[in-house]
Parts: C-alpha cells; structure tokens; sequence
C-alpha cells in the first residue's frame, strides 16, 4: 500500500517561516517516507498510516515556536499502490502538457 499525503507545518510567528518550516522538512529524514516539498507544503509518501503519522509528528514536534500550525491530508487508496507521480501524470496525460506554466 502507498498512502500519499499533503503535510502543512508552520510555526505562528511575525517573521519568515522558512528556518522552522525546515526543521520539519529535515524532520522527515529520519522516517521511511519519500517526500518533495513545494511552496503550498510537502508532499510524502509512505508504506503505511503508521510511518506516515509517526513522521508528520516528528515534523511537527521540530518546529520551536509557542504555537504551531499543522495540517495534513491523507489520501489512503487502499485497493492498489498509486504513487504520488502517477497522479501527477494522469492529469498530465489528459491535459496533453505538463501541469504546470511555462514562467
């Protein structure tokens, strides 16, 4: 099983996120998970739910700041593997270009 998921963590806080949001990204090492992280969050995939929580959590608990905010949002298809690219690639195909703008 591959569960994909989409992980928000940001610390609540004036200045730039960016040193924060790193230590959670950096976080995510120390899991089984593959991950690639874009301007919105970072995108991960793990085998199950369980490797998948346990480093959402630890990317939570990197980021020091009084008051953190975290989202996560799973997709668990369960009746076959589909990886995050494959996704990616299907709108692509129906598309019939990249998903993306040329800029």
């Amino acid at each position: 099983m591959t569960v994909v998921a989409l992980l928000s963590v940001a610390p609540v806080i004036e200045d730039s996120m960016a040193g924060e949001v790193a230590k959670a990204v950096d976080a995510l090492e120390e899991h089984d998970v593959s991950y690639e992280t874009n301007p919105m969050g970072t995108v991960i995939e793990a085998e199950t739910t369980d490797d998948l929580f346990a480093a959402a959590q630890a990317a939570h608990e990197a980021v020091d700041a009084d008051r953190v905010s975290t989202v996560l949002k799973i997709d668990d298809k369960r009746t076959r593997d589909v990886r995050a690219s494959e996704k990616v690639d299907a709108v692509e195909e129906r598309l019939g270009r990249p998903a993306r703008s040329d800029e």
